[in-house]
């Protein structure tokens, strides 16, 4: 289990009680838990305003008066929204870290003579590989996290881009026509007008698109992520190797008993925060919102 922060800890057989317990949930493996909270934090840091870039991106194209645009936007938010998040998230991982290596082979690799599918298997040059087999151990961690930032975005990216998209549809005509009147060209009136008038109609379907993304970080676990479920499932179980010094009876129900509680208390914070911003997005506007809060100041 590794060292714990508390000298007392030296002789785990002597210990009983409150102390047997604090060491235990200090031990190396321990903080390994700890931190992977952070690493759930963090992607979902990174994910969400990527998400909305995708998002934003895919919603402006799906409305484009350029069709072959409108056509990849709308093929974009169908396609993936179309796919469970599993068989999305189990496929593209995989082509994408193959399509990364397949152009490194290609760059790197210009001789190469042998077929790069023999039967199942992806054989590309040894300096092609992402990451290299002799990089640290950070390296590989880092790319499979950037390889889960980057899936969850275009996942997220699908269904933002449609809630955007209706709220995009959403906003008076009226209004783009006027400020078409007044001599706005056309990038001028979305920049201006359509783009501030989205938010007010895309902020609830984009909060509950925030909340179904915090409910699919234990999916960090299907792409190799040591996140806060996989310690849950290896810390609880009194079968893991990982216990020599600390062994205990079968403790994942508590586990995931405290995940539970850690998701609960994140998402009711969420809430408190979302509603904030629609308060403020929505004071004045000729919304139900912004009517709510003229009755309740009357």
């Amino acid at each position: 289990m590794g060292p714990t922060i508390f000298s007392y800890c030296s002789d785990p057989a002597a210990l009983e009680g409150l102390t047997w317990l604090s060491c235990y949930l200090t031990t190396g493996k321990h903080m390994g838990m700890y931190w992977s909270v952070g690493t759930v934090l963090l992607l979902l840091a990174i994910t969400a305003p990527v998400a909305l870039a995708f998002g934003f991106g895919g919603a402006a194209a799906a409305r484009s008066h350029f069709l072959p645009l409108r056509w990849i936007g709308k093929a974009y938010i169908s396609v993936v929204r179309g796919i469970p998040d599993i068989a999305f998230f189990l496929f593209f991982v995989i082509a994408l870290d193959q399509a990364f290596e397949y152009i490194r082979h290609r760059i790197k690799c210009p001789d190469w003579d042998e077929p790069i599918r023999q039967g199942s298997d992806f054989v590309v040059c040894t300096a092609a590989k992402l990451p290299q087999g002799n990089a640290p151990q950070w390296v590989h961690e880092t790319y499979g996290f950037v390889l889960a930032v980057l899936t969850f975005a275009i996942v997220f990216g699908a269904f933002a881009a449609n809630v955007m998209y209706g709220a995009m549809q959403a906003v008076p005509k009226g209004q783009l026509e006027t400020a078409e009147s007044y001599g706005m060209s056309r990038r001028q009136t979305f920049r201006r007008i359509l783009v501030p008038q989205m938010w007010v109609y895309a902020l609830p379907g984009l909060s509950n698109l925030w909340m179904v993304l915090i409910k699919a970080t234990p999916l960090l676990f299907l792409l190799g992520v040591e996140d806060i479920v996989y310690w849950a499932r290896e810390l609880g179980s009194f079968k893991s190797p990982r216990f020599t010094d600390y062994p205990h009876a079968e403790w994942r129900m508590w586990y995931f008993l405290a995940l539970l509680v850690f998701y609960l208390c994140f998402t009711k914070l969420s809430e408190i925060v979302l509603a904030k911003i629609m308060a403020r997005l929505t004071h004045g506007q000729a919304t139900a919102a912004g009517e709510a809060q003229r009755r309740a100041q009357a």
